[in-house]
């Protein structure tokens, strides 16, 4: 993969999304939770970043950090799902297979409901630490099955923590993988220079994993607040005629907590306000659009 740091060099593809509007917004849930590292599970080490850093001994079971992770599922999920229902905004999850393996009837429910299963590895871990294709292969395959066998969906697009390795983008090619997601450099999708993959583009600054670093978000209302000046802006430049893709993450055990549940239902209030003049879709689906344009020619 070679750097590229010029992109669309200022000249954007005047792209308009399906419903009309130049704007498009992906909602993403991260299902990481029992795909994490821990000790009680049989991994050498626990995982330290949570609500806290974990000070318990490496290599010793830290029952505080399973029980940090396990709040996602066990509590946050169903506040956030409520919301999604009862809002009616479609969301891609991005599933980690071992999680979604422990907890098939919740990855299920999520598919039924018209979310996107997207895939995040087999664990919650930087495809980059894999030594070698084949072990990244296997994993891949036991991910991509873990989600297809419990949603009835096969994932086409992917998203791992931290970076992939120099053979995510073939494999995932290989396995007919439309998209990858492990692009943080524009805002817009662009077609990979090596594979046939798109990279629909994500985004740690609009994500509530903010409110775990020390430059991030403290209070529910600094993350809806950032996200709505990014929609501001976002919106003046396709008014302007620059087609945008905005992307806004989320983590079942992080924004699903009562007072950071505000900021999430503070968004999605935000884009059901402005929906008539947004697009918010999945990520298939943007991947699809974007493709479609690209086939007419839409002044690329």
């Amino acid at each position: 993969m070679t750097r590229d740091l010029l992109g669309y060099a200022g000249r954007w593809p005047d792209i308009t999304w399906p419903n009309g509007a130049k704007l498009a917004v992906s909602l993403v849930l991260n299902f990481e939770e029992g795909a994490e590292e821990q000790v009680g599970d049989g991994d050498p080490r626990s995982e330290r970043l949570g609500e806290v850093l974990s000070v318990v001994e490496p290599g010793r079971r830290d029952f505080g950090q399973e029980q940090i992770f396990a709040y996602g599922l066990r509590a946050g999920y169903w506040r956030i799902a409520d919301c999604l229902e009862r809002a009616g905004l479609p969301a891609t999850i991005f599933f980690c297979g071992r999680a979604v393996e422990r907890t098939p009837e919740l990855a299920r429910r999520l598919v039924a409901a018209g979310h996107e299963p997207a895939c995040h590895g087999w664990r919650w871990r930087p495809h980059a630490d894999y030594p070698d294709a084949e072990a990244e292969a296997a994993d891949l395959d036991r991910a991509t099955a873990a989600i297809e066998d419990a949603t009835g969906v096969r994932p086409l697009g992917f998203f791992c923590r931290g970076s992939e390795s120099p053979w995510t983008r073939r494999l995932l090619a290989e396995r007919g993988y439309v998209y990858t997601s492990n692009g943080l450099d524009d805002d817009l999708p662009y077609r990979d220079a090596d594979t046939p993959l798109l990279v629909v583009p994500y985004a740690f600054d609009s994500n509530d994993m903010k409110f775990f670093h020390p430059n991030g978000f403290v209070r529910a209302d600094e993350m809806s607040a950032y996200v709505i000046d990014a929609l501001d802006v976002l919106e003046a430049e396709a008014r302007r005629g620059h087609a945008r893709l905005l992307n806004i993450g989320f983590h079942l055990r992080i924004a699903g907590r009562p007072a950071r549940f505000k900021a999430f239902q503070t968004i999605v209030e935000e884009l059901k306000r402005r929906q008539s003049h947004l697009w918010v879709a999945r990520r298939i689906d943007i991947a699809r659009a974007f493709q479609a344009a690209v086939d007419r020619g839409d002044k690329l």
